[in-house]
């Protein structure tokens, strides 16, 4: 994008009712550290760049505007007085974050230097922080409201490439070990940071929904090979209309451009169980085929309306994922129980395992390893990451042991 481009954002301040992303310039001589910072503010809905010092702030601070300047701790004075010469006299009018070790030496001289350039000091982030700790310091630029479901173009995301596929974690709720994850979608906009798929996912009669659906089968499938290399096999949940089973050119094409890797152990393609059931003699029979393509149906956000698949001629689907709706708080609350437990019966007596959606506390946890899941999801376990993000954290951390009650 353009320095007239950037400045033509500026004199726009809402997209709907939210205000545009705000966006953040890191400076630090160490890589993993800008990669880190880079990844925790993109989270928070800044739009960042990144430099390693002086020479790479001028023109960062040029073409980007950006609203905050995240400063490491510079490698020398000489470096400490270029940067604040870049952003000092009027020259830039955001704000500056210093992060560093709390009331050390260098961390009081740098904001004396800040102070005697005229720079806007934001109060200074010590080390080590934590992410809560990195909000808390920049929550003055935050946009305050969610979007209300502002319009944005698919088409144009699709051509521009701002579409990103996004991985959350399933988890087996006896061991606290990785079981596969779920992608989900969503779409990073030059200006407006990270939009969720309710600001521009629409129904099926939407021209673009096909392509949308297309996008997803591609994108995982590359970000499978992508795991692959980086740290070993996924087993991958994606999320796609009812309507897509319509389209037997689709399937096909799902079916044959799925990996060849030895290591591939299949796709689960999880479809909403409201949608499932408008279709569901469709649903039936795109299982028993796509099963022997190493392809399975899940059905997704089961609620109340359990018993409607309790006569089913046939149940070819693997998985029920349960409505977060009902696992949230269900620790406390007998109508939840007794809902779960009745799901929790159905997919046992059709072979099928089950995944209590929305996990959010420790309660939540133990309900429903106290009520039979199989797999659990939710925050608790950290929050839908991009693959890149997954791929160098989450997957290399475990999770922990389940403590029992």
């Amino acid at each position: 994008m353009s320095v007239s481009e950037l400045a033509a954002c500026d004199a726009v301040t809402t997209f709907g009712q939210r205000r545009i992303a705000p966006r953040a310039c890191i400076i630090d001589a160490k890589r993993h550290i800008r990669t880190f910072l880079g990844e925790a503010l993109d989270e928070l809905g800044f739009i960042t760049c990144a430099g390693a010092g002086a020479d790479e702030l001028r023109t960062l601070v040029e073409t980007h505007l950006p609203d905050l300047v995240v400063l490491g701790l510079p490698k020398d004075d000489v470096e400490a007085e270029e940067i604040f010469r870049i952003l000092g006299g009027g020259r830039y009018d955001g704000k500056v974050l210093l992060i560093g070790p709390k009331e050390s030496h260098v961390m009081k001289a740098m904001r004396q230097l800040g102070d005697e350039c005229g720079v806007a000091l934001l109060p200074p982030l010590a080390t080590p922080f934590s992410a809560e700790g990195l909000r808390a310091g920049v929550a003055t630029l935050l946009p305050q409201q969610a979007p209300p479901s502002p319009a944005v173009d698919v088409a144009e995301a699709l051509k521009a490439g701002w579409l990103e596929l996004w991985y959350q974690h399933k988890i087996d709720v006896r061991t606290l070990a990785p079981r596969g994850a779920e992608a989900s979608i969503r779409l990073r906009h030059p200006a407006w940071g990270v939009v969720p798929p309710a600001a521009f996912v629409s129904d099926e009669s939407d021209p673009q929904f096909r392509s949308l659906s297309d996008f997803v089968v591609g994108r995982a499938l590359d970000d499978w090979h992508y795991f692959v290399d980086q740290h070993g096999p996924v087993d991958l949940s994606i999320n796609l209309p009812a309507g897509f089973l319509e389209d037997r050119s689709s399937v096909s094409a799902l079916c044959r451009h799925l990996p060849r890797h030895p290591a591939f152990a299949g796709l689960i393609v999880e479809i909403k169980a409201g949608e499932m059931l408008d279709k569901i003699d469709l649903a039936i029979d795109a299982a028993r085929r796509m099963r022997f393509h190493n392809i399975a149906l899940a059905i997704d956000d089961l609620g109340a309306d359990w018993p409607c698949f309790l006569d089913l001629p046939s149940f070819p689907f693997v998985e029920i994922k349960v409505d977060r709706a009902f696992i949230t708080g269900c620790a406390d609350d007998r109508l939840k129980q007794a809902v779960c437990r009745r799901i929790v019966g159905l997919a046992g007596s059709m072979g099928a395992r089950t995944v209590a959606k929305g996990v959010e506390t420790r309660s939540d946890l133990l309900a429903a390893h106290a009520l039979g899941f199989d797999l659990a999801q939710g925050h608790l376990f950290g929050k839908p990451v991009s693959a890149r993000k997954f791929a160098r954290a989450a997957l290399a951390r475990p999770v922990g042991v389940l403590e029992q009650p």
